[in-house]
């Protein structure tokens, strides 16, 4: 049995300013303050804290672990500033790694072009003669070369495929951007698979990344079947850096033949038995982004009057699958952005309490970037739990320059209603949707605080209440812990708890609202083994 005592530090849970402690034994919290204090003479192991903040770990909510370790596979495009820097970018990694296979990469900025269309002919100037589809930013569009156009049968003849949109030229012709599931597929079906060592890898160093910043639980929350094997094959090999929940994707035409393999595939989790895997989770696309007009809206596109978007389901199949997932236990986890979408959420979520009865199925809707107001209130009536991604809530060049021309006036006003749903009693978990955007969660929290996302405290904010930090911490710890059903074990620091912790170097609910985004993460423990640290090393140093 060992006995480590956190103190000299601000602990979660007490006055804010004010140093104390917490006991831990063999991995789980058994003392808190006072108490915890007096057992620092008998400790086998000391973590001085420094002044620093001890908190409950974060969890993220709702993000793509895979997708952001597999970023580091292909040209680093991420940080690229201007077209003319993806396109050297992307001609030295052909350079670098020649042959005639694909160049697969991500994440760029949609914003580096105009309506945030990228024409095949710019990468063609670069590598004309190998395929090329490159990820943007939202994971919702690619831009793809004339080979891998070529490849794909993608011409000026090819019909508008359900569920997707190929953005065309005048004259009818493929420009070389797709849209959405349904035209991305079309190309993505001929690029091979990566090996499930390439994917454990990827795995180990998003998790990795994850805990470096405090985070103890993923919800994956975009999982194709087929990468179970790396998900299995990383929790056997001690690959998994955090607890990683998994969310299978149903598909809107072939859900009810997914139904089996759902059920064998949560049995497979369940029968590994590694405490950091589980498979609990459905998720449902409901549409698409604002950005490239498939978010499904109530009211048409201020900058394009005859369009409401993308819906991805009508609206009895949703209804017919939700019931068939929650039958089966699993809990439902649905992307919806524009109003229409949310407003097809809580229907679907409504007609699943009504067919299969009370149950606590704590079902999460995520990024709710627009609520109708009359949908507000069904949220607190419906048990359900409002995800966001609160560093999407600020004017960043992705808002202004998209975002408020085909919203319009009124409803740019009221986006990311964080502080509005928290208000009426609902529940508020947060999530990063990493890679889509960064994953640490002070920056999440700075922004759901001051909704800029700047250091500068005389950025405009974006429209809406306002979210103080307690709250924030609240809802990247204990609300996203309830989220996972482990509010029993996790999720705030008292005794019986698991000790997942996170050290800050200072206490965020004291410091000034700007600095909070720039706040460190000094350590992060797993059930009270340290998963990151800083230096000096070890952490635990066992002095007195």
């Amino acid at each position: 049995m060992t006995l480590t005592v956190f103190h000299s530090g601000s602990i979660a849970g007490t006055p804010a300013g004010q140093n104390t402690a917490v006991a831990v034994t063999n991995g789980t919290i058994t003392a808190v303050g006072s108490t915890a204090e007096a057992l620092i003479s008998v400790a086998d192991n000391l973590q001085n804290l420094h002044g620093g903040y001890l908190g409950p770990a974060f969890g993220d909510g709702h993000a793509h672990p895979l997708f952001a370790g597999l970023e580091d596979a292909g040209p680093q495009i991420r940080q690229c500033e201007d077209l003319d820097e993806i396109l050297a970018t992307v001609k030295q990694w052909a350079r670098d790694h020649p042959g005639d296979g694909w160049i697969v990469g991500a994440s760029y900025d949609a914003t580096l072009a105009e309506n945030g269309h990228f024409d095949a002919k710019w990468l063609d100037s670069v590598v004309p003669d190998r395929p090329v589809l490159l990820r943007a930013w939202d994971y919702h569009t690619v831009w793809v070369n004339s080979r891998a156009l070529d490849i794909a049968g993608i011409t000026a003849q090819s019909p508008e495929p359900e569920l997707g949109r190929i953005v065309r030229r005048v004259d009818g012709s493929p420009l070389g951007t797709l849209c959405e599931p349904g035209a991305i597929d079309l190309v993505t079906a001929y690029i091979p698979a990566y090996s499930t060592e390439i994917l454990v890898a990827a795995l180990a160093l998003a998790t990795d990344a994850f805990a470096k910043v405090g985070i103890t639980w993923v919800q994956d929350a975009w999982v194709e079947t087929e990468s179970l094997e790396a998900y299995l094959a990383a929790a056997q090999q001690g690959a998994l850096h955090t607890r990683v929940n998994l969310a299978f994707r149903a598909d809107p035409f072939r859900w009810a033949q997914q139904l089996p393999g759902f059920v064998l595939d949560r049995d497979r989790v369940l029968f590994l038995g590694e405490e950091r895997l589980t498979a609990h989770t459905i998720k449902f696309f409901l549409d698409g982004i604002i950005e490239s007009h498939t978010a499904h809206m109530i009211d048409a596109y201020s900058d394009c009057p005859d369009s409401h978007g993308l819906p991805n389901w009508n609206d009895q199949a949703l209804v017919d699958a939700a019931i068939a997932v929650d039958a089966l236990g699993f809990q439902l986890h649905m992307h919806a952005i524009g109003d229409a979408a949310v407003r097809q959420g809580l229907d679907t979520i409504e007609a699943v309490v009504a067919a299969n009865g009370p149950r606590d199925r704590r079902p999460v809707m995520a990024h709710l970037q627009t609520i109708n107001p009359i949908d507000l209130p069904r949220f607190k009536d419906l048990d359900v739990i409002a995800n966001f991604e609160p560093l999407w809530a600020q004017q960043d060049p992705v808002m202004t320059e998209l975002t408020f021309p085909r919203l319009g006036t009124e409803r740019s006003t009221r986006q990311f209603q964080i502080g509005e749903i928290a208000a009426s009693g609902v529940r508020v978990s947060f999530g990063s949707d990493w890679p889509v955007t960064h994953h640490h969660p002070m920056q999440g929290i700075g922004t759901a605080v001051t909704r800029t996302g700047s250091a500068d405290p005389a950025s405009t904010p974006l429209a809406g209440a306002s979210y103080d930090v307690a709250a924030a911490l609240d809802s990247y710890s204990t609300q996203v812990a309830y989220q996972a059903f482990a509010e029993n074990s996790r999720g705030i620091l008292a005794t019986g708890q698991i000790a997942d912790l996170v050290w800050l170097e200072s206490d965020p609910r004291i410091s000034e609202q700007h600095e909070v985004a720039e706040l460190n993460v000094l350590g992060t423990w797993l059930a009270g083994i340290p998963t990151h640290h800083v230096a000096p090393k070890p952490v635990l140093d066992g002095t007195r």
